[in-house]
């Protein structure tokens, strides 16, 4: 299984290395020090298992969000290695959270655990929309164009269209105006409030 490691330092991404070159289980596919636009479209393109991830690349005031920031990039676990303290409610946004004091085993085991769950809950939530594709989805249905929904939620016009197509795939509609039918019946949008 592959991974992509967002560390703040080479020594820790060796470190990660080491122990998946002694287990034997899991390689890293990618490895990045920050996020930078070149690393997010590396995030979407790669084929990776889980995302692992030091809160410490992002600022203070972006931690309590990095989950869902990946999320918008890739939908694979994304696993904290904090290098510093997180506090308990910005440890549960994860799918797993490492710990210097992991054994090489321990790591592993957690990382197993996460990518099992991550595809158990894939395949019984079969094709359901994300909650940002429905967020997404409610824009498109309420007639924002793709740049007005890019700066509403401050991502790429690119991640914008990615998530259009995440949801004519998931749902099989191709059209605006079948897709603001989908809003409706699924009570994500009030009919009244459609242009």
């Amino acid at each position: 299984m592959k991974v992509f490691l967002i560390m703040p330092s080479q020594v820790m991404v060796r470190g990660i290395e080491g122990v998946f070159r002694d287990m034997g289980e899991f390689t890293v596919a990618g490895a990045a020090t920050f996020l930078t636009p070149r690393e997010e479209t590396i995030l979407k393109n790669i084929s990776a298992d889980a995302v692992i991830v030091d809160p410490a690349v992002f600022p203070h005031s972006a931690r309590s969000n990095i989950k869902h920031h990946i999320a918008e990039y890739t939908d694979v676990p994304v696993i904290a290695f904090p290098s510093i303290f997180i506090d308990e409610e910005t440890a549960r946004q994860y799918d797993a959270v490492l710990s210097l004091y992991d054994s090489p085993a321990d790591i592993i085991h957690k990382l197993r655990k996460a990518v099992s769950s991550s595809k158990d809950n894939s395949l019984s939530n079969g094709d359901e929309l994300s909650a940002r594709e429905k967020d997404i989805l409610i824009c498109v249905a309420k007639g924002f164009l793709n740049k007005e929904i890019a700066d509403m939620f401050n991502i790429s016009i690119h991640t914008v269209i990615s998530h259009r197509r995440n949801i004519t795939r998931k749902t099989g509609i191709k059209t605006v105006a079948g897709l603001t039918v989908y809003a409706i019946l699924n009570n994500l949008i009030d009919p009244s409030s459609v242009e």
